[in-house]
């Protein structure tokens, strides 16, 4: 399999810290989102979103979209990162889908580089977006997680822990503060004893700045 990603990208992060926790064999194809590669002949021909990350699996097959990828692998590979009981699986959705699609559609490189193309905003104001929109989220889930597990709903990692930890990052380069998110501190330490996510974290990828891993 070839992921398509992005260090930095929290949507990568989480698929690469998927394919490792199930020891899915595969080859990065480092796209560099600054640099605007996403959208070149090259990878719109792969996903005309202009978007990572991108899964072409080994007959050719490309799949698109970080959740519908995670969903393919919740069937095709274990160990599962959603839970059997409708229930149980329902919270994990939910607090996954509070960083996908509350916190990260709004922070995405596309939103943050048009408000400041189109309409002025500068590097210090995107910041203060940024963190707002962050803030409201992670309240949110710092609420909806277990209060007494290792993860966020229980003693393995998950889907929505995998969701936490990337957007996490994204906190930390930001500069927010953490303080208020005990919990979910607490799951971002947690996750990075886990090889297999600490594995997909951005400066351990092959295009990362003085990386010491072979490009792929």
């Amino acid at each position: 399999m070839k992921p398509y990603s992005y260090r930095r990208s929290t949507t990568s992060c989480r698929l690469r810290a998927a394919l490792n926790f199930k020891e899915l064999p595969y080859e990065t194809v480092p796209v560099d989102l600054i640099a605007g590669a996403q959208c070149s002949p090259k990878s719109t021909a792969l996903n005309h979103g202009c978007g990572v990350p991108v899964l072409m699996l080994e007959d050719g097959t490309v799949l698109t979209q970080s959740l519908a990828i995670l969903d393919y692998l919740q069937v095709v590979a274990t160990p599962r990162l959603l839970p059997e009981g409708p229930v149980q699986r329902a919270r994990v959705m939910a607090c996954a889908h509070g960083v996908s699609l509350d916190i990260h559609p709004v922070n995405n490189f596309r939103v943050t580089q048009h408000l400041r193309n189109t309409h002025g905003v500068t590097p210090g104001e995107t910041k203060v977006w940024m963190q707002h929109w962050m803030t409201d989220g992670f309240t949110a889930l710092e609420a909806m997680v277990s209060q007494n597990t290792s993860f966020a709903f229980g003693e393995t990692p998950d889907l929505a822990d995998l969701c936490i930890v990337a957007q996490i990052y994204n906190a930390h380069r930001l500069d927010l503060d953490m303080k208020p998110y005990p919990h979910l501190s607490w799951i971002e330490a947690a996750c990075l004893t886990d090889p297999a996510i600490n594995a997909a974290r951005p400066e351990n990828q092959s295009d990362a700045p003085h990386s010491t891993k072979a490009p792929a």
